[in-house]
């Protein structure tokens, strides 16, 4: 079988801050926990001093903060409802 080893895929995390017009993004290979967790962290360093960032998310399982997502003090993560 012939494959097409010409394509592979990337994930764009972004987060933006339309008062101060500051962006956060990464590109990583796969989306999971770990992923979620740098995109906070990302995040974090582009929140200012004595602010808090809150981020909507959509309940995707590597969304939900437990004990492997590590959400930055400075973050709070506002699921959507159901």
């Amino acid at each position: 079988m012939v494959r097409d080893n010409w394509h592979d895929s990337a994930y764009l995390f972004g987060a933006i801050c339309n008062d101060r017009n500051v962006g956060a993004a990464i590109i990583m290979a796969t989306v999971n926990t770990e992923a979620m967790t740098e995109h906070v962290k990302e995040i974090s360093t582009r929140v200012e001093s004595g602010a808090h960032a809150g981020i909507v998310c959509n309940r995707a399982g590597w969304q939900q903060q437990g004990e492997q997502l590590q959400v930055p003090d400075n973050i709070t993560l506002l699921p959507l409802p159901p």
